[in-house]
């Protein structure tokens, strides 16, 4: 039988999502839990790869086990056997054929600046002392829209067949001391929102000019683009499936 894992995370003690030979994981983390409680191994897909000190308000992953469990007491006992920077939410069983990565219509991503100096903050998210301009950041995110091919936005070495990405939101937003940046697409490649986020950074700051964003785009080189900002601010926030999944 598989079974969907809804979960959250705070990615700062960790390597990313994915298990790693080098460093502790949340896949490893969750993967022992679940193999702990139900008395067998138990390998978990995730539906994407966040990078290391990235965080998940929501991430999904599936398994699968002929072991008979309840879902509300399985979740009691993984919350208190997991960290606390580890929170699980939901677990249901799928189709027998659903995928957690593959089956995913959209994910959408978080990207939280601070404008000003927050004692409380500055863990979660990025601090920018300058002064940002907001019109001209949302000028940029509209450009986003009209392109397929975001090379010039990914990591150089990676194994991903294509560049193409469906952005379906892209728009910053005022939030008490912090702006927001929100993004939905079908899918997102390596590193592509903090450099994203970056490059609007830099057009915000007055660095480039908004209209640039067109020619970085079609460069398809990575070293065009603005800086990748630090993982510490990144949200991974929402997936979404199909309705008729749940068995």
């Amino acid at each position: 039988m598989r079974y969907f894992i809804e979960l959250s995370y705070n990615g700062s003690g960790y390597h990313g999502w994915q298990n790693q030979p080098n460093g502790i994981t949340v896949q490893e983390v969750v993967e022992t839990a679940l193999s702990t409680l139900l008395n067998e191994p138990v390998a978990i897909m995730g539906a994407g790869r966040t990078d290391a000190g990235v965080h998940a308000s929501q991430m999904f992953a599936h398994f699968d086990t002929a072991i008979v469990f309840e879902a509300h007491d399985l979740i009691f006992k993984l919350n208190s056997f997991l960290p606390n920077d580890i929170a699980i939410a939901t677990i249901f069983e799928v189709k027998p054929e659903i995928h957690a990565r593959f089956y995913a219509l959209s994910r959408t991503y978080l990207y939280r600046v601070s404008v000003n100096k927050n004692v409380f903050t500055f863990n979660d998210s990025f601090f920018v002392k300058q002064a940002l301009d907001v019109d001209k950041m949302n000028a940029a995110s509209k450009i986003l829209l009209e392109y397929k091919d975001f090379q010039c936005f990914s990591k150089s070495k990676t194994d991903v067949k294509t560049y193409h990405c469906d952005i379906m939101q892209a728009e910053w937003m005022v939030k008490d001391d912090e702006l927001h940046f929100v993004i939905k697409a079908n899918r997102f490649l390596r590193n592509m929102v903090r450099a994203i986020v970056g490059s609007m950074i830099n057009i915000g700051l007055g660095k480039m000019d908004v209209d640039e964003l067109h020619t970085i785009i079609k460069s398809k080189n990575r070293s065009e683009a603005g800086f990748s900002v630090p993982a510490h601010g990144l949200y991974l926030t929402n997936i979404e499936y199909p309705k008729d999944i749940i068995l």
